[in-house]
């Protein structure tokens, strides 16, 4: 089903706030990687939040996400202030790990190895 504008923008907008709540938390750059809020998907009755988080140089993506999942309720908090004017509820959040990196990478992997494959396949035909 197609997002309605009015999801789009509200996901949009708790995106901005959770990013900026995850670099004043200290988040967005810990244990040497990155986390950062790649998307932010509503419902349509704009009760629950689907928050993708972009974990780039994790070593542990699970310990990670339970860490942030422990201070949810001080997460919330912060964004029910940063919001409370402009949403009459505060969704519920639900994070999930976007693998998109990971994909990339693979397929970039994939792709110099097709390379490679291919280059000796024509130096051997010489």
């Amino acid at each position: 089903m197609q997002e309605t504008k009015r999801q789009k923008q509200i996901g949009q907008l708790i995106q901005e706030e959770l990013s900026d709540i995850f670099q004043r938390m200290g988040f967005n750059v810990i244990e040497g990687g990155m986390i950062s809020v790649a998307a932010v998907k509503m419902t349509p009755d704009l009760l629950e939040a689907k928050v993708y988080l972009s974990l780039f140089q994790i070593k542990d993506n699970n310990e990670m996400l339970e860490r942030i999942k422990e201070r949810m309720g001080e997460i919330k908090k912060s964004l029910g202030i940063r919001l409370g004017k402009q949403l009459r509820r505060i969704p519920e959040l639900s994070l999930f790990q976007d693998d998109t990196l990971e994909y990339i990478f693979k397929m970039e992997d994939l792709f110099k190895k097709i390379k490679d494959d291919d280059a000796n396949i024509k130096g051997e035909n010489k």
